[in-house]
């Protein structure tokens, strides 16, 4: 279900690969003509407090086995795997390791350097959680250089502990300042791997799409990468939920710690932070995320609008079409969205919408002509927004460098679904003929080839291109131009979409959760207290 291949040639002898970094040597593998070194150390840091760079070392040291990942609040539910395929791993707060794919290690080379970062908000997640982050597709197929990383999450990187005195400053912001740490690491080391620390593109998706949209407002991460991509990862704002000082306030009295005593916070074991935290909620962890300081992180663009540098960074926007509305998670009538008739579809937005279902449909079938009426209840309201709205940040201030797009293709899964959170990230790690819920013979080969030529492309020369897909322009002002990913690519004016989801925005509605026999009661870490 999950395997690339049946046969694969493994090399490894002590003198091969071996690499020279400026902290020491690393020795990897070499799998099917790809080098890969897992688990390379990029930084250390005590809890709390800022990373720092990695200490240098004698000898060589095996770079084979992937890092540990950052614990969690939450682990996802079972049900979650079947979509989206996890791969779990051992968690621990010592969690700032790297992993490389390349096919080269000449460092005359030059490759372009694409670093992965994961999706889960800022709480979950991890740098090899999906199966579909493995790098090795991407880069033999396009000789580029893939990373991905763990970092610190949740209360490990995103307390505000700032109230507690000036060693706590960066406190809220840890879990982006490892992320800057390595980038830091491949500047100066990626070279050695066969690629180009000038050529650097960050992408994630989710929480991922979130960090990169974060990096974008760090003065310190400027000169690091050099394009940007976003995946599902920008909102509008929302009323915050808990978080920076009041969490810590609540973590010190749950805890019973004086304010003056809240470097008592560092020795606290974690899985007593975590079910504090658990006890606030399914969604309280969600609450993390770095917080404006107007030093280390500016804020947002809607707190701090665009930064200078990041004016001149190009950049790639865009989601998918059902994202947490997909009928595989929410659903309504009896969930076989693909055997209702239009009336029967018809009947069902009406329950939804009321008085404004005519006018609804009426947008939809201008946005997508080629759907059915019925996909209308899951269309995506959530992430689609914020896209539109950062688009039209980057328009009005007369950037001819943003590029969006919408991954709409159906998925086969559950008598057809429209795309859902995540569905397109194993197309663009060129992963997707291996994911059993995304496969369509023969398309799948396809459209996987599309995209992630499209985000090699624009990672070598900042314009995304692939052989099969149409010109892709770029979001402007007077030209808003998106890609539409479906069976047969096309590039049009996104106007009839965004009055689409303008409407939706204006007239909610509420759809009922999927029914999944496959839960768990309790799925934290640590003692069951």
């Amino acid at each position: 279900m999950f395997i690339k291949k049946l046969t694969r040639q493994v090399i490894s002898d002590p003198d091969h690969p071996v690499v020279l970094t400026k902290e020491g040597r690393l020795r990897g593998l070499i799998v099917d003509d790809t080098y890969i070194f897992r688990g390379i150390r990029y930084a250390q840091a005590k809890r709390f407090h800022m990373p720092e760079p990695v200490a240098s070392w004698e000898g060589i040291k095996d770079a084979i086995i992937y890092g540990p990942v950052c614990p969690e609040i939450q682990t996802v539910q079972p049900s979650d795997n079947y979509t989206v395929p996890h791969v779990f791993y051992p968690q621990d707060e010592d969690c700032q390791y790297l992993n490389i794919w390349t096919q080269s290690l000449d460092a005359k080379r030059k490759r372009p350097v694409m670093v992965w970062l994961h999706g889960g908000g800022f709480s979950t997640g991890s740098g090899i959680e999906h199966f579909a982050y493995d790098g090795e597709n991407m880069s033999s197929f396009r000789d580029v250089v893939v990373v991905t990383l763990n970092h610190r999450l949740n209360v490990l990187g995103f307390l505000d502990l700032s109230f507690y005195g000036e060693k706590y400053r960066y406190s809220a912001n840890v879990g982006m300042a490892d992320i800057v740490e390595a980038l830091q690491w491949i500047k100066r080391n990626i070279t050695a791997f066969g690629g180009d620390p000038q050529n650097v593109t960050i992408f994630g998706q989710s929480g991922g799409g979130g960090k990169v949209a974060a990096l974008l407002q760090i003065p310190s991460a400027n000169g690091l990468f050099h394009r940007a991509v976003i995946q599902s990862g920008v909102l509008r704002p929302r009323p915050e939920r808990q978080k920076g000082q009041d969490m810590a306030a609540l973590l010190l009295e749950r805890l019973e710690i004086q304010p003056r005593q809240a470097e008592e916070l560092e020795t606290v074991p974690y899985y007593k932070l975590q079910q504090i935290i658990m006890s606030l909620g399914s969604y309280a962890d969600m609450g993390f995320g770095p917080k404006k300081d107007n030093d280390f992180y500016l804020g947002s663009i809607y707190e701090a609008s665009i930064c200078a540098h990041a004016k001149q960074i190009p950049v790639i926007v865009g989601n998918v079409l059902g994202e947490f509305s997909q009928n595989f998670a929410t659903t309504c009538g009896d969930g076989r969205k693909n055997t209702w008739n239009e009336e029967r579809a018809g009947k069902l937005i009406a329950e939804k919408l009321g008085n404004a279902a005519d006018e609804a449909v009426g947008l939809f079938r201008e946005a997508y002509p080629e759907r059915r009426i019925q996909d209308l209840l899951f269309t995506d309201r959530v992430f689609r927004p914020g896209t539109f709205d950062y688009l039209k940040a980057r328009a009005d201030a007369g950037l001819k460098n943003t590029y969006v797009y919408l991954f709409k293709m159906e998925q086969p899964v559950y008598g057809g679904t429209l795309p859902w959170h995540n569905a397109e990230i194993p197309y663009v790690f060129r992963n997707a003929d291996y994911i059993e819920p995304s496969y369509v013979p023969e398309i799948t080969e396809k459209m996987q080839d599309i995209m992630c030529g499209c985000w090699c492309s624009f990672a070598e020369t900042g314009v995304p291109q692939a052989n099969g897909a149409p010109k892709w322009r770029p979001y402007c002002e007077d030209d808003p131009a998106i890609m539409y990913f479906d069976t047969v690519p096309e590039v049009k004016c996104s106007d009839k979409e965004e009055a689409l989801i303008d409407f939706l925005q204006r007239h909610p509605f509420e759809m009922r959760q999927q029914d999944r026999t496959a839960t768990a009661r309790y799925f934290g870490g640590g003692p069951r207290v």
